[in-house]
């Protein structure tokens, strides 16, 4: 699969950050790691399988959550667990973490379309879900779809795609001028004359 532009590039350095990966964790997993990873093949399906569920982030994201899975565990991350770590790190092109950006979503006023987004791909994702869910269910039902809606678009976005900002809904009618004080005044005339009024 080839594309066009910069993409080449950017998949070289998650490869890159992606081996840096392993490497870490060899040092830091030595004996679990060997253990999970006993032969080449096994863990080449891993470094592709994890670059692929990562390609979303940047190469800061990864290397800084994977160097936040070492701080804060003495086992052998899962690729879920990588993925929250690396999420959570900041600096992906104005994306949010993925609970952040439920939340946004969740609270954010209607007009939908019309409110100032943090990012767009927070109103896309919340779109695809569905805004009566997101008001309606409980987080633990409501957030699994939209996190899955949230980290395709992430990826879409990484891989180039630009977001078109929702077109916020038209005004019914359309403003116009104030009468003059002798507009004014045929008006009301005119509207006494209907109802047969005195003056």
């Amino acid at each position: 699969m080839t594309a066009a532009g910069p993409a080449p590039e950017k998949s070289i350095h998650l490869v890159d950050a992606i081996n840096q990966v392993f490497a870490l964790f060899r040092l830091n997993y030595h004996n679990q790691f060997y253990s999970a990873y006993s032969d080449t093949e096994l863990l080449n399906q891993a470094k592709r399988l994890w670059l692929e569920a990562l390609s979303h982030l940047t190469e800061k994201q990864i290397l800084t959550g994977a160097k936040k899975v070492i701080e804060t565990s003495d086992y052998l991350p899962t690729l879920n667990r990588m993925l929250q770590c690396s999420e959570a790190s900041a600096g992906n092109d104005g994306l949010p973490s993925p609970h952040d950006a439920y939340q946004e979503a969740c609270n954010a006023p209607s007009p939908k379309a019309s409110y100032g987004w943090s990012h767009l791909a927070i109103y896309y994702a919340g779109l695809e879900t569905g805004w009566y869910r997101l008001a309606n269910e409980p987080e633990s039902s409501s957030y699994p779809a939209y996190l899955e809606n949230y980290r395709r678009l992430c990826r879409e976005i990484a891989q180039g795609k630009q977001l078109i900002s929702p077109m916020p809904p038209a005004l019914k009618e359309e403003l116009k001028p104030p009468l003059s004080k002798e507009e004014s005044r045929a008006h009301l005339k005119q509207l006494k004359d209907q109802l047969a009024l005195d003056n």
